[in-house]
């Protein structure tokens, strides 16, 4: 939820506060359990690679390039020989623009295989503006969840050319963002490509959907058995867009809770009356997979659990909105309608 995918997005209250720290704790290394409906169902899921698919001419940025940052400010990128993209999302997608040879650094949330071994510049859950530094990267790209304010503060005093984005919560937000990053980093042309790829791959997604007679409500659930942390999400946890996205409807928005996250109690799971129930690998992991999970409140009473119907998605993927969510709806979709996935 970068954080993140999460630093994925701003938080606001102690509960997101509480969300915030767990994802980025647990983005360190995606989960590699199959989808938990799949394995309910006995048909279990095929988990595409954790890559990025860069497109195939490697561009070259014309520069310098100017950018207006989400906070306001104006930022001159003069070389992009050293790219430093502060959340998974912007990793990936600076790494399917072809620029991947660029990156010298990444963050916890940056989880797929190409830069698996870069050195990673978080501590626990915030960015050292030290680690960033020592890399004299020539572009830093972040978001508005990208904390702590001092170390951009710092970055930014140092000179180097930072651009902030704002975070990417629906499937609206994917083709603004990659045109962001491609511009700022002086590669329209590639920006252009490689949104109107995924916007292809998005729409083949959805338009592969099965028909169903009634859409299902999907709740999702965001888990840190090791905090003790269970939260249930709203309309602006992220996952609402994705949901509607494979044909469902999200439950916590449909029972009329308000904000992102709120913490998980019986009577707000049993309100929201989900048909299944959508986690992050991670996060089924940390409470003892599908069983754990039916033992926290409310979760056995409700439909998704009386049918063990979990769907699981990597964390580093799962609202990380970049050129890779076709393949998170595909997945979703895989999980969420097993029998036609047969």
């Amino acid at each position: 939820m970068s954080s993140s995918t999460t630093r994925h997005r701003a938080v606001r209250g102690p509960a997101s506060l509480l969300l915030l720290l767990g994802l980025l704790l647990a983005l360190t290394a995606c989960g590699s359990a199959t989808g938990a409906t799949g394995a309910a169902a006995g048909t279990g899921t095929s988990r595409a690679p954790d890559t990025v698919e860069p497109l195939p001419d490697t561009p070259t940025p014309q520069l310098p390039a100017t950018a207006t940052s989400a906070d306001g400010r104006t930022t001159t990128v003069t070389s992009t020989e050293r790219i430093i993209p502060l959340n998974g999302s912007l990793a990936e997608i600076v790494f399917s623009l072809g620029l991947g040879p660029k990156v010298v650094a990444r963050d916890v949330s940056t989880t797929f295989e190409q830069a698996a071994a870069l050195p990673v510049i978080t501590q626990a859950h915030d960015v050292s503006a030290e680690g960033v530094l020592s890399l004299h990267p020539t572009v830093v790209l972040a978001d508005r969840s990208t904390g702590p304010a001092e170390a951009i503060a710092q970055i930014r005093s140092a000179g180097v050319p930072l651009l902030v984005l704002d975070d990417a919560k629906r499937l609206e937000d994917v083709g603004p963002r990659i045109d962001t990053v491609a511009a700022a980093l002086g590669v329209p042309d590639a920006g252009r490509r490689l949104k109107e790829r995924t916007e292809q791959r998005i729409t083949e997604a959805k338009a592969a959907l099965p028909a169903v007679e009634r859409r299902p409500k999907v709740a999702f659930l965001y888990l840190r058995g090791s905090a003790s942390v269970y939260l249930l999400g709203g309309p602006d946890s992220g996952a609402g867009s994705l949901i509607e996205a494979v044909g469902g409807e999200d439950a916590g928005t449909a029972a009329g809770l308000g904000g992102d996250f709120t913490p998980l109690t019986s009577e707000a799971l049993v309100k929201a009356a989900p048909d299944a129930i959508l986690v992050m690998s991670k996060g089924l992991d940390s409470v003892g997979g599908v069983d754990g999970l039916l033992k926290l409140p409310g979760v056995a009473q409700t439909p998704a659990g009386l049918d063990r119907r979990i769907v699981s998605i990597e964390d580093g993927q799962l609202l990380s909105y970049g050129p890779r969510t076709p393949q998170v709806i595909h997945e979703i979709a895989e999980q969420l309608y097993p029998k036609a996935a047969k």
